[in-house]
Parts: C-alpha cells; structure tokens; sequence
C-alpha cells in the first residue's frame, strides 16, 4: 500500500504561482510513475502531468505545458507541481496518484485506470 497526502492548494490570482507537493509513504516510492490530475466543478476528472519513476521522463496535458513543472524526489518521498501564470480555468481539486508499473508512455500515463494509488486531494483556487 502507498498512501498519497496532497499539499499546498489555495486561493491564488491570475497570473500566480503555487507549489503543490504529495507526500508518500508505505511502500517504495521510488519505483512508481507518479501522475497530477485535476477535477473542477461539473467536470469530469482530467490528467495534468506524469513523470517517470526515476524522473528522467515527463508529460503534460497541452492545457498546462509550458506553464506547469512536475518534479520528483525519490530521496523525500515526494513528488511536486509547480503551477505558473496560473488561470482561472486551473481552478479545480488537484489530486496526485501512483502507477506501482514502471512503465511509461504517453497512452498509459493519461490514463486514470492504470494508476493504483490516489491521495485525497488539494483544492486550488485562481480569482481573476
């Protein structure tokens, strides 16, 4: 079991920048893909980004690329989004989740199904 604490939403302006962090812990955190996905209200639950186990790899929802970064310590158990020039349209609960399969390409990490761990989420914020 891995257990997924997010942290680090909040209520923002347009065109600012928030951290996002989740925090692992139980089994190793090192070997999994770690996935961002977000819900806004009335909306159906939509990937943001991935990266892979070991980092070396990443992948964004074009919505997001160029303005989010996801990153990974494997040392802190953790896995980050930083979110710039934030827009109204980010608003929604950010949630992080884990693929326990090292495998990574694009059709799988998109792909809510394949991941086997989900934290609780962290809500976000951005008034324009």
């Amino acid at each position: 079991q891995v257990q997924l604490v997010e942290s680090g939403g909040g209520l923002v302006q347009a065109g600012d920048s928030l951290r996002l962090s989740c925090a692992a812990s139980g089994r190793t955190f090192s070997g999994y893909a770690m996935g961002w996905f977000r819900q806004a209200p009335g909306k159906e639950r939509e990937f943001v980004a991935a990266i892979s186990w070991r980092g070396r790899s990443t992948y964004y929802a074009d919505s997001v690329k160029g303005r989010f970064t996801i990153s990974r310590d494997n040392a802190k158990n953790t896995v980050y989004l930083q979110m710039n020039s934030l827009k109204p349209e980010d608003s929604a609960v950010y949630y992080c989740a884990a693929d326990s399969d090292r495998a990574f390409y694009i059709t799988r990490v998109v792909d809510q199904s394949e991941y086997d761990y989900w934290g609780q989420g962290t809500q976000v914020t951005v008034s324009s």
